[in-house]
């Protein structure tokens, strides 16, 4: 592991979320990460990859840590654009409520409820019908592109 700063707020591995719980429904697992797809009903396509190792910052994984890391938010975000046809791909590391490394990769569509804003943020719209049903794949399609993309 690269030389780390003390994150703002260390937890133990024993009570960080994302050491003791996968963080999603699990649809990739590999040694060194894990893609997650969060059940969010407003943002049905809203995928987390997760390093496992309990490290709070990009730069505290070695070099080709790091590498694997950012290629596997590409796979997913790639995947995404392929499958969806999005208006954009949000990809976010923020860690100030979990801070273990992970990235949200989240499809964005100019009908979404939070478009242009934040997923975070304030709905700017009602959206009818659900953002699920909008979707040109299912999400069990979805997934198994993704688990294909990783195979």
């Amino acid at each position: 592991m690269a030389a780390s700063s003390a994150c703002w707020f260390e937890m133990a591995q024993s009570s960080c979320d994302l050491c003791v719980r996968d963080g999603g429904e699990p649809i990739v697992r590999k040694d060194k990460l894990r893609i997650v797809r969060v059940d969010d009903a407003a943002f049905p396509a809203f995928y987390r990859v997760i390093w496992n190792t309990h490290v709070c910052e990009l730069s505290d994984l070695a070099t080709s840590d790091r590498q694997a890391c950012i290629e596997a938010v590409v796979t997913v975000e790639r995947v995404l654009r392929a499958q969806l046809r999005p208006t954009k791909i949000n990809l976010a590391s923020l860690g100030n409520m979990v801070p273990h490394l992970h990235w949200h990769v989240i499809a964005r569509f100019e009908w979404d409820s939070h478009f242009p804003h934040p997923v975070w943020g304030v709905a700017q719209r009602a959206v009818d019908p659900s953002p699920r049903s909008r979707l040109p794949v299912t999400l069990d399609g979805l997934d198994l592109a993704i688990r294909s993309a990783f195979d």
